[in-house]
């Protein structure tokens, strides 16, 4: 038990070497308290690490707090490679509901003192799910479950479990799940379910369930950490009301990285069994009309919005007549997916009672 103590000790160190110490910085809503620092709540909130306050530095941090929150929404971890997603990320600040700074400050690896600015940014809500439905994202619905983590560890003196006493050693992992849009809980630790080492240790799911049973939902995320040449292996396995949803054996030179890779073995596995993709029409060629063309700079501006479009993939002109154009677009999610991208902002707006046509304002 003290081995275990001090291993637990030493990756707690390692995780409070990069913590938040409560410098706060001046950001958009004026300068924050220490007991009012900026943190990243929420679906629709993330916080990513910044080299500076300046507006090109803020700008792209937007775009990849933005990935993450879409990430957290679909918990799609590649969310960034599908179709129109990178490009509308250039677009993030479109989507900016507020955004702070926060300053943390760590040990690096020589004992110095190392800062690190953070910016944390809340994007609107419905902007963000109207982006998602646009592109046919997938959608994790709320409220989301919270599996119990049954972790064992073995350093060499045999394995322990970790538990809620040792919560600062699995906050890799329940970082982790936070960044792909769930929690993880930890077993209280009491003897009866120490005991459960042995099953997790003989990989027998349906023990580990069955001292669970006491926690609520009924799904378990269930590892066994342990030494593997110079590095460290991890088992994974995801139970879900009993079933096996997931299997995977994660190895690695820093045990935090090999402890968070669960997160990512449980998501991946809840987002297959609950992820929703929205309802859409199918990808392909539309013929669109646009009206009230009357002169170069009428053109150049529709044109420009067809472009900045992330669900047009191609644009082919048709025809044209008088102060008509017709254009063929290539729509990733049909002409419902375009018309949710247009907003109240564009410069069109649709013709009544005639579908796909819409008028220059």
């Amino acid at each position: 038990m003290p081995a275990f103590r001090a291993f637990a000790a030493s990756i707690c160190l390692l995780c409070l070497a990069l913590g938040p110490v409560g410098l706060p910085a001046r950001a958009q809503e004026g300068l924050r308290t220490e007991g009012d620092l900026a943190t990243a709540q929420g679906l629709y909130a993330a916080e990513v690490a910044v080299n500076s306050q300046t507006e090109q530095a803020r700008e792209a941090g937007y775009a990849r707090a933005l990935a993450r929150v879409l990430e957290k929404l679909s918990g799609d971890a590649a969310v960034a490679t599908r179709p129109g997603v990178a490009q509308e990320l250039r677009n993030a600040k479109a989507y900016v509901e507020s955004y702070d700074f926060r300053q943390d400050q760590g040990v690096g690896p020589t004992g110095a003192p190392i800062f690190r600015t953070m910016l944390v940014t809340r994007f609107a809500p419905e902007a963000v799910d109207t982006l998602a439905a646009a592109l046919g994202l997938p959608v994790w619905p709320q409220p989301r479950p919270k599996p119990v983590l049954w972790l064992a560890i073995d350093d060499g003196s045999g394995p322990r479990l970790l538990s809620t006493a040792q919560v600062n050693a699995a906050r890799s992992v329940l970082d982790r799940a936070q960044e792909r849009g769930y929690r993880l809980g930890l077993p209280a630790g009491g003897a009866a379910e120490q005991a459960a080492v042995g099953a997790i240790w003989r990989n027998d799911p349906a023990a580990v369930a069955r001292a669970s049973a006491r926690y609520s939902p009924p799904m378990q995320l269930i590892g066994k950490l342990y030494r593997s040449g110079a590095g460290w292996t991890a088992d994974w396995t995801f139970v879900d009301a009993g079933r096996v949803l997931a299997t995977r054996s994660v190895s690695d030179g820093d045990a935090r990285r090999a402890i968070a890779s669960g997160a990512d073995v449980a998501a991946d596995a809840l987002i297959r069994r609950y992820a929703k993709a929205p309802s859409s029409e199918p990808a392909g060629t539309y013929r669109v009309a646009f009206s009230g063309v009357r002169s170069a700079e009428d053109y150049l501006r529709l044109s420009a919005m067809l472009q900045k479009m992330p669900v047009v993939r191609r644009i082919a002109p048709a025809r044209a007549d008088g102060d008509r154009a017709e254009f063929d677009l290539d729509l990733l999610t049909g002409m419902a997916g375009f018309e949710r991208m247009l907003g109240p902002d564009a410069p069109v707006v649709a013709v009544e009672g005639k579908p796909a046509e819409y008028r220059i304002r």
